[in-house]
């Protein structure tokens, strides 16, 4: 049975402090790539009311010769707090799409210096940083000097085993005006795999002033206090848990507050979520939307009788109208099932 022990309650009491900005929560959803849009922030703030949500990472090279704003930016008036996050290498680019990101309403800067696709690596961004402080540090100085909200840092404890530089890293972070960082306890060779080093993270708290978010293997409430005891962090930041699960910030932040767990959803409740994720994202985008809900959908089916079939039949829809009529069909068998029992 997971519990709060006195010395963990005590010291999230009190908001997330970014700076000037304060934060009711200190469970945060963390920026995933091709996920955490304007409707799937949306379904995790209804079970996450005070939680920070994070957009998909923008690209400030993009913004700078393009001039146009990506819907990746687009904000809801209702989602806050909020915050853009950025990537790249250049200072001068990233302070630019910084103004820009304020303009559109966000409420913390965060930059991107753990991503570890080679996509964005190769070019000098994401985890690459971590092999070039003196950029990360310029990244940092230009950002702060240029917006008058918090800028934060979300990165990883090293390029490889061998090349763990995160205590360094860090305190460069914070000297150069961060107001506070996200550790995902994993290397960047290691992608995903492997398990997170959360001890990094309890070393990197013990040396900061500012904020710390633990991240890496945030699967569950126990997961996250778990996690929480042994670090020592501000905080936790869930990524891939919420993948097809946008509950799970709202069910780890619910624990944190009350010392009690909520009842996790039922299937036929998920695949009621997964089915208004799809006509959400149908409506915001169109037959593009249901190209990106086949992922989506796969994710969400998982853990009840016939799920390994209705996933291949998600991945392979084209229009909207075929997934409803596969997660409505779902859905009245787990019903019958219940009925029956």
């Amino acid at each position: 049975m997971v519990s709060l022990s006195p010395s963990l309650q005590s010291r999230l009491a009190t908001p997330l402090q970014i700076g000037d900005f304060a934060v009711q929560s200190r469970v945060l959803q963390s920026p995933l790539s091709g996920v955490t849009d304007m409707v799937f922030r949306r379904l995790v703030r209804r079970y996450a009311p005070d939680s920070m949500m994070y957009t998909e990472m923008v690209n400030a090279t993009g913004l700078h010769y393009v001039r146009e704003l990506p819907k990746i930016m687009e904000l809801d008036e209702q989602e806050r707090p909020i915050s853009i996050q950025l990537f790249d290498c250049r200072p001068d680019f990233l302070a630019e799409a910084a103004v820009m990101a304020v303009e559109e309403g966000a409420d913390t800067i965060d930059i991107n210096m753990g991503c570890p696709v080679n996509k964005i690596t190769k070019n000098g961004g994401g985890s690459s940083l971590l092999r070039d402080p003196e950029t990360a540090e310029a990244i940092v100085r230009a950002v702060v000097a240029a917006v008058p909200v918090p800028v934060t840092v979300k990165t990883r404890i090293g390029w490889t085993d061998k090349e763990i530089n995160i205590l360094d890293f860090a305190q460069r972070m914070e000297a150069a005006g961060a107001k506070m960082i996200t550790v995902h306890g994993r290397t960047r060779s290691q992608g995903y795999n492997g398990n997170a080093k959360w001890e990094w993270i309890t070393k990197v708290k013990e040396i900061l002033q500012i904020p710390v978010i633990a991240n890496g293997d945030i699967f569950s409430v126990e997961a996250a206090v778990q996690c929480l005891e042994q670090t020592g962090a501000d905080g936790v930041m869930c990524s891939r848990g919420t993948l097809g699960y946008p509950f799970l910030v709202g069910e780890i932040d619910y624990f944190l507050k009350t010392g009690q767990l909520r009842t996790p959803p039922t299937a036929i409740e998920r695949l009621a979520c997964a089915r208004e994720h799809l006509l959400a994202l149908f409506e915001y985008k169109g037959d593009r939307g249901v190209r990106q809900a086949r992922k989506h959908m796969t994710w969400y089916a998982k853990g009840f009788t016939g799920a390994a079939q209705l996933r291949g039949e998600l991945c392979l829809i084209d229009t909207v109208t075929q997934g409803v009529v596969l997660i409505d069909r779902a859905m009245d068998v787990l019903q019958q099932e219940r009925d029956i029992a």
